[in-house]
């Protein structure tokens, strides 16, 4: 629901939360600062750091980043998608919007490894709900996905997002990334301007197109 309180400037709410109020079930830590389907940058990485960093290197230009093309180029060529089709430019743009921290619209290394580690959590998290192996995911195994990474979403959203990113009703794996990039990176723009931590926040209508705009 939205609501103007003034010329340029626009009250946001997150579906199915009165203003104010925490999200049902959880409380706003667990909406707002919940995760767990993408984890922050570590510095412990493994051995198979060794392995991320020549995927990276391999396409990065001397500036040591990334463009989306680039991008693209480095999942594909890691093999990260599996048995799953490549993830596609539109999905790669998003990807580093993400973590895009200083609007250069290129990925560096570290946020690279965050992003590999985010990668590996929804694919795992893919793979544990689509349990008839059929590559897809469907409106209800969405919903237990989503619920694993620790966001409680009303039914009317969750069936906006099925409405946007399926295909008959089935969601690929892109797609399926795609969602959780969007899902992600919108909650963390929410949620810096939720200084209270309560569901609500007030947004400069030029702040809420740019933060939403580059996703």
């Amino acid at each position: 629901m939205w609501r103007r309180t003034g010329f340029g400037n626009f009250s946001i709410q997150v579906p199915g939360m009165q203003m104010g109020q925490p999200v049902p079930e959880t409380g706003p830590g667990i909406l707002l600062d919940g995760y767990s389907g993408c984890p922050a940058f570590s510095d412990t990485y493994s051995s198979a750091g060794d392995s991320v960093y020549t995927y990276f290197s391999a396409v990065a230009g001397q500036d040591g980043e990334v463009d989306a093309e680039e991008l693209q180029r480095c999942l594909t060529q890691s093999g990260i998608s599996g048995t799953y089709s490549p993830f596609s430019l539109e999905t790669c743009r998003i990807m580093i919007a993400m973590l895009d921290r200083d609007y250069t619209g290129k990925m560096g290394f570290n946020a690279f490894k965050e992003l590999w580690s985010a990668l590996n959590a929804w694919k795992e998290n893919f793979m544990t709900v689509d349990q008839d192996g059929s590559g897809t995911v469907e409106h209800h195994e969405l919903r237990q996905a989503i619920g694993l990474m620790g966001y409680r979403l009303s039914p009317q959203t969750l069936t906006t997002i099925v409405k946007r990113y399926s295909k008959n009703g089935r969601i690929f794996f892109d797609d399926y990334v795609a969602c959780c990039v969007k899902l992600r990176a919108l909650t963390d723009f929410f949620r810096k301007r939720d200084h209270l931590q309560q569901g609500s926040a007030n947004f400069i209508y030029d702040d809420f197109l740019q933060g939403t705009m580059a996703i």
